[in-house]
């Protein structure tokens, strides 16, 4: 869509973009949201992708994503051995309601900042324990726990002006063993609800992330595995008003969904099914 109300493009931001920040500019990565949608309050599109931010880093204590890294880019990525809950990445690029053709440039970052309840991006990042740096106007930097960052639908903690810069996922939570269950109302369509269970290896904990059927990430952490009335109990007490309704769902159908597939990873987790 032509976004007739932009009166200019920045194309080569400086290296810490934002501090001649204004009302009515907007970052600019992939955009294929941007461009889908009618913006009349933009003036002013920032392209990020100018500053050439490395999309992945695998190192010894993780890996790091760049806001701009690309969809196709993720889902091409392959992680070391030893990261047992590497392919969730992948599976992550799989929950996207968009063609091959968006893969190659919707980013990481904008589906994280778009906080959508489906984004899968926000289930990924937040299942594997990341958290996200931010840079404000100012020349501040702050850190955010992946769990904190989107408040609703829609909704989240960034500032005006402020940018995510990179997504930090630590090598302790790519060594977990996973478990996922997702469910959608056509075979490519949005998330229904995308739960994603881990365990830490040698351990019977289990660490479970709910999304899409909520309007913000929830996450229910155990120390040992819980049996099925507890797991039940911990789901139940999630409030009411957090359940998410839209096309896809209810939130009764979403809070059913819920439960059964939580059952569901806790017993592959219990039986040491498919990392």
């Amino acid at each position: 869509m032509d976004l007739n109300t932009i009166t200019e493009v920045v194309r080569r931001p400086s290296d810490r973009p934002g501090t001649d920040w204004r009302e009515g500019d907007a970052w600019l990565a992939g955009g294929t949201w941007l461009f889908s949608a009618e913006q009349p309050d933009l003036r002013r599109l920032i392209d990020l992708t100018a500053l050439g931010w490395d999309p992945l880093v695998p190192s010894a204590t993780g890996l790091e994503i760049g806001a701009t890294c690309t969809v196709r880019e993720l889902y091409g990525f392959t992680p070391p051995a030893d990261w047992s809950a590497g392919p969730l990445l992948a599976q992550g690029c799989e929950a996207f309601l968009s063609s091959f053709k968006v893969w190659n440039a919707a980013t990481v970052g904008g589906n994280i900042c778009m906080s959508l309840p489906a984004g899968p991006m926000i289930t990924v990042t937040v299942a594997l324990e990341a958290a996200y740096e931010l840079w404000a106007p100012d020349g501040s930097v702050r850190t955010v726990e992946a769990l904190d960052f989107v408040t609703g639908n829609h909704r989240n903690v960034l500032a005006p002006g402020e940018i995510l810069r990179r997504i930090e996922i630590p090598a302790r939570a790519l060594r977990k063993r996973t478990a996922h269950r997702r469910f959608t109302l056509t075979r490519l369509g949005r998330s229904t609800v995308f739960l994603v269970g881990t365990q830490t290896p040698g351990t019977s904990d289990l660490l479970l992330t709910v999304t899409a059927g909520t309007t913000r990430p929830v996450r229910l952490a155990f120390d040992t595995m819980p049996d099925a009335r507890t797991l039940q109990q911990s789901i139940n007490v999630i409030p009411a008003d957090v359940w998410f309704a839209d096309p896809n769902g209810t939130p009764e159908h979403r809070h059913h969904l819920t439960l059964h597939f939580a059952e569901e990873i806790r017993h592959e987790l219990m039986a040491g099914g498919p990392a």
